[in-house]
């Protein structure tokens, strides 16, 4: 039976990507200033995150869908995928058996790959802990997968309970990654300088003195804390 419906395949080719020079502008932020600016969502739920604290990915997401325990159609997506691109997988959060380990791994970097971000288990993982190709998992686990049922390559997914669509903006970092959509891209990268911008100054402000949250007492007085007239 045909695994595919109106004809239409399973592995989808043609992209549109995050530039090249969003990427590089992208990378030099932390994935919870982006999570911020762009309304604290788009984070993959904590459990993915990278193998060792050192590793950062930015790039554009080549989408995977795969039954929980297969990586065959991860084969597909390093087959078709580019320079710069980062790997999502929707492993479906099974940590029965790995999806990648050290060989996958190897090949990805090899070809370019920016990394691989995998809603499951992979392994090998001191190896890949100790390398430069950045890995983000769900957790650990040495069974191998099998490689004989049908997924899907760059269709819409759900990874990590977040919406992850081909060519998408993909950061992550020490604190997990952060989802951006292609077409917000620009903007939520200016108003993460923004609010580096203003981080900065207030973190410059603290150590000079100034402790106090100017805004804490609002807040108190507007969920009920304190009363009106009344200062902490």
């Amino acid at each position: 039976m045909s695994t595919t419906s109106n004809g239409s395949s399973p592995v989808s080719r043609d992209i549109e990507r995050v530039s090249p020079e969003l990427v590089a502008q992208a990378f030099k932020f932390q994935a919870a200033i982006l999570a911020d600016v762009g309304g604290r969502r788009g984070t993959l739920n904590g459990r993915v995150k990278p193998l060792s604290p050192k590793m950062k990915v930015a790039g554009p997401a080549i989408t995977v869908e795969v039954r929980p325990g297969d990586n065959l159609a991860i084969h597909a997506a390093l087959a078709i995928a580019k320079p710069g691109d980062v790997i999502v997988v929707d492993g479906k959060g099974d940590q029965t058996c790995a999806l990648i380990g050290e060989i996958m791994a190897t090949q990805a970097h090899a070809t370019g790959i920016a990394g691989f971000v995998i809603d499951a288990a992979v392994r090998d993982s001191h190896e890949l802990a100790s390398g430069d190709f950045p890995v983000f998992s769900a957790g650990l686990n040495p069974c191998g997968p099998t490689k004989s049922v049908a997924g899907r390559v760059n269709f819409p997914i759900s990874a990590g309970g977040t919406t992850v669509n081909p060519g998408d903006l993909i950061v992550g970092d020490a604190d997990g990654v952060v989802v951006v959509p292609r077409a917000d891209v620009a903007r939520i990268l200016e108003l993460a300088q923004r609010k580096v911008d203003a981080e900065a100054k207030r973190i410059a402000a603290i150590k000079s003195g100034d402790t106090r949250a100017t805004w804490l007492e609002k807040e108190l007085r507007a969920v009920g804390m304190l009363a009106e007239g009344e200062a902490l």
